[in-house]
């Protein structure tokens, strides 16, 4: 590579380290990224008017509200659940039919990880601790139970902020791209049991006096099945009849439904839904779509992906960006949305700079890489704090993620030379 070509690449590294850098000295991901896209406004030239025009027009998107709306409307519905112990609830009814041990200390951290918030995995915690007090089990082997079993759908379930923002980018319908990703369940779920469940030895516990009620665990699971089932439903019919609505209105419809029912099974006011808008952490939520939009915008409209792509002119460059770039803002950051919001602007935008038919393959190895980063992060919230409920050193804990983490970076690079055939 001449070095004349290769400015653009360094230029781009060097935003990407000043981010890395925000994000590791707590800046907050949303003020890094924008800070990013300034950065990146000044390396490559792009005017302060050019610059603000770009970011204005990303700003007004449709596409950028309704993904904002959608993100406010699940953090809702999480918050809700949790304050009202309405998840709690659902996990009491399902303990009737939990009867084999090694099942049940994986079926809450799950069961939890079906709700994307922040932290979740420290209310998980004692629900793992209850399951596995007249068994033998040392405080490490409940962090890691704990802590990976929490994340095995982050590459499935359509409500995870981090994937929703991976369609849009992409372009790609969430359904879609849910099809392509469901193998990470599976690759997930086989490690845990590999590495965290397999080695144990649990003493046979005698059977549970709790009765399995299907009438109160669908009336407990209704919200939940309503976001999902029916948001997908109604996202899906949207498309279908290819009405002019934007197919993500039927998502933001099943979730405005989910926190109806669920408010009214918990006798909550609508003032006191609207007050959850008050929380600190949504608006910080919503501040890191909009940093992720206009980057994406300055990149795309400021013509730095076309520089780019003159260096990275082949395809195993780009594989490679799409395996380090992600795995390393993953690890810095330990959240996923850091992650896409990051990297995908630039890898999808030298996808299609480069004319490769097709970004299905590159979509999923960044997203199992950015997982791996973010699951071996010792900074991810969830393992920091499910170590300080145990009062276990971190440091005694953090070598158990490294094999497993490096299994899912591996099985993601086989799943794309897969894709890719």
């Amino acid at each position: 590579m001449e070095m004349t070509a290769a400015i653009p690449l360094i230029k781009i590294l060097s935003v990407f380290a000043c981010m890395l850098l925000g994000i590791k000295f707590r800046l907050g991901i949303g003020l890094s990224i924008l800070g990013g896209s300034v950065l990146t406004g000044l390396l490559f030239s792009i005017s302060a008017d050019t610059w603000f025009f770009i970011a204005l027009k990303a700003l007004l998107d449709l596409i950028l509200i309704l993904l904002a709306l959608i993100v406010t409307l699940i953090m809702i519905l999480s918050r809700i659940l949790e304050n009202t112990g309405q998840s709690k609830r659902l996990m009491h009814e399902l303990s009737g039919i939990l009867k084999w041990p090694k099942f049940r200390l994986a079926f809450f951290p799950a069961l939890i990880g079906l709700l994307p918030m922040p932290g979740g995995a420290v209310f998980s915690a004692p629900m793992v601790k209850n399951s596995a007090q007249n068994q033998n089990l040392t405080p490490k082997s409940k962090i890691l139970i704990n802590y990976w079993f929490r994340h095995v759908w982050e590459l499935i379930w359509p409500l995870y902020p981090g994937l929703i923002l991976t369609s849009h980018l992409s372009g790609i319908p969430l359904i879609e791209l849910l099809s392509y990703t469901w193998p990470g369940l599976v690759v997930c779920l086989i490690i845990g049991w590999i590495f965290y469940l397999l080695p144990l030895k649990l003493k046979k516990e005698p059977n549970s006096k709790a009765v399995f009620n299907a009438g109160k665990a669908l009336r407990e699971s209704a919200p939940l099945l309503m976001a999902i089932v029916g948001s997908l439903s109604l996202e899906a019919f949207v498309w279908y009849i290819d009405i002019p609505l934007k197919p993500e209105t039927g998502l933001v419809a099943g979730l405005f439904l989910a926190i109806i029912i669920c408010s009214r099974q918990n006798n909550i006011s609508s003032g006191k839904t609207i007050a959850y808008l008050k929380e600190k952490h949504l608006w910080q939520m919503v501040f890191i779509i909009f940093s992720i939009f206009i980057f994406k915008a300055i990149l795309d409209d400021g013509g730095v992906v076309e520089e780019i792509s003159g260096a990275i002119a082949k395809p195993s460059t780009l594989m490679a960006a799409a395996i380090v770039l992600p795995m390393i803002v993953g690890l810095i950051s330990g959240i996923t949305i850091a992650f896409v919001g990051a990297t995908f602007p630039l890898i999808l935008g030298v996808v299609d700079q480069l004319g490769i038919q097709g970004n299905i393959p590159y979509v999923v190895l960044a997203l199992f890489s950015g997982l791996a980063g973010v699951m071996v992060s010792p900074i991810h919230i969830c393992f920091i704090l499910t170590c300080e409920y145990f009062h276990t050193n971190i440091a005694k804990v953090w070598p158990s993620l490294f094999l497993p983490c490096l299994l899912l970076l591996l099985s993601g690079l086989g799943y794309f030379y897969f894709l890719s055939w």
